[in-house]
């Protein structure tokens, strides 16, 4: 699985998806999870399973929800509170929940 996470430059949510992936791999998920630019949403939801926004681009979940559902990637803003206390895990279990739903 393949999850993406996207913000203004890819580095805040950097920090977010490395949590993630460290709760991905101690629960022995075979799970990739990386951050970008929001600039290459179009591009980066290619081939991932799960789109994730940080909060300070939510303005922009309907222009990706224009990119993305076609390609039948399920996208949503990451929380918060989540986002804030860089909750690693609760971030990957919605992800989760996004790509059992899609």
């Amino acid at each position: 699985m393949k999850i993406k996470l996207f913000c203004s430059a890819g580095m805040s949510t950097s920090m977010l998806a490395k949590k993630m992936q460290d709760e991905a791999t101690s629960r022995g998920l075979d799970c990739t999870v990386a951050a970008f630019s929001e600039a290459t949403i179009d591009a980066e939801t290619n081939d991932c399973d799960v789109a994730l926004l940080g909060p300070q681009v939510r303005f922009l979940l309907s222009k990706a929800q224009g990119v993305c559902g076609p390609k039948n990637v399920p996208v949503d803003v990451i929380p918060m509170q989540d986002y804030g206390m860089m909750n690693g895990k609760n971030v990957l279990d919605k992800a989760l929940a996004m790509a059992a739903n899609k």
